[in-house]
């Protein structure tokens, strides 16, 4: 697996308003370098824990991006470091994070995750519950939160009319909130498996891992 050719490869294959988020989970820090080294800067990890080893020995430029399901009692581990949390779903969490970056003087940004997908076992909330969130009084008090963008992760199928009009819609919730919310820029949506349907349908940040580091050893 030549990592630093994957990297090339979506850098030129991706339009320029796209971010790669290299999804650097389960690797060894010696994959992360080789992406760095290729130019890469935004690096994705799922569990806190691992995210802030990986943060304590690499280089300080790298911007990490949460982008698994986040426990509340565990958002102070990362607080003095993460630069974007992906899956936001629900007002408590937002208060948590807005505590923690208050206690380390700095901002967090996060985007919200909107459920999509027909699979029972994805997270996230309605387009309603996230309407609610941005406009409740709670968010407009918090001053070192601030939601950038919406999330969504599509059904896990070969279906790609299903990928796709599950896509188009969270682009439509996207675009009818950026009407009342100005600073929601980001669309988070795509992976290894459906990110040119997502680049199709709107996405400004893809997650690919498999495809940039190989498969995953869970053991």
């Amino acid at each position: 697996m030549d990592i630093s050719e994957n990297i090339k490869k979506y850098k030129d294959e991706l339009p320029e308003n796209v971010k790669l988020v290299a999804i650097s989970k389960t690797k060894p820090n010696e994959d992360l370098v080789e992406a760095y080294n290729a130019g890469q800067r935004i690096l994705g990890e799922n569990k806190i824990q691992e995210m802030t080893d990986k943060w304590e020995e690499l280089p300080k430029d790298i911007e990490w991006h949460m982008v698994g399901h986040v426990q509340r009692n565990k958002v102070k581990y990362m607080a003095p470091f993460v630069s974007l949390i992906h899956a936001v779903d629900s007002l408590k969490l937002l208060k948590e994070i807005n505590k923690r970056a208050k206690q380390n003087e700095r901002s967090i940004n996060c985007l919200l995750q909107i459920k999509i997908a027909d699979e029972d076992s994805k997270f996230g909330i309605t387009s309603e519950e996230a309407r609610e969130i941005l406009n409740s009084e709670a968010y407009s008090k918090m001053e070192n939160v601030k939601v950038i963008g919406l999330m969504g992760m599509a059904t896990f199928t070969d279906d790609e009319d299903q990928i796709r009009s599950e896509f188009k819609y969270l682009k439509s919730v996207f675009d009818k909130f950026r009407d009342e919310h100005p600073d929601l820029q980001e669309l988070s949506m795509g992976m290894s498996g459906d990110y040119q349907i997502a680049v199709d349908c709107g996405s400004t940040m893809v997650r690919i891992g498999s495809s940039i580091f190989g498969a995953r050893n869970y053991n």
